[in-house]
């Protein structure tokens, strides 16, 4: 039981934001990706746009998600 807790956290990062939430399927990793806060929006994205064959890859990857979405907000604003 506390293994897998540590295992959940360890699987957990922050990034602007956000809690990316990674998790292994089957052979490849996946994130899940929560706003922290009210005034940021839900990403609407398929796991399957981070799926990679290791954790560094899926973070790597859900990161640039958010990125590349928050960029788009900021320019749909300034527009």
């Amino acid at each position: 039981w506390i293994a897998e807790d540590s295992r959940m956290t360890s699987d957990r990062s922050q990034y602007r934001g956000y809690e990316i939430r990674l998790r292994q399927e089957w052979s490849n990793w996946c994130a899940n990706i929560f706003p922290m806060r009210d005034d940021l929006p839900m990403l609407a994205m398929s796991q399957l746009r981070t799926l990679s064959s290791n954790p560094e890859e899926a973070l790597a990857a859900a990161k640039q998600n958010v990125d590349e979405y928050l960029g788009t907000e900021a320019e749909r604003r300034v527009a």
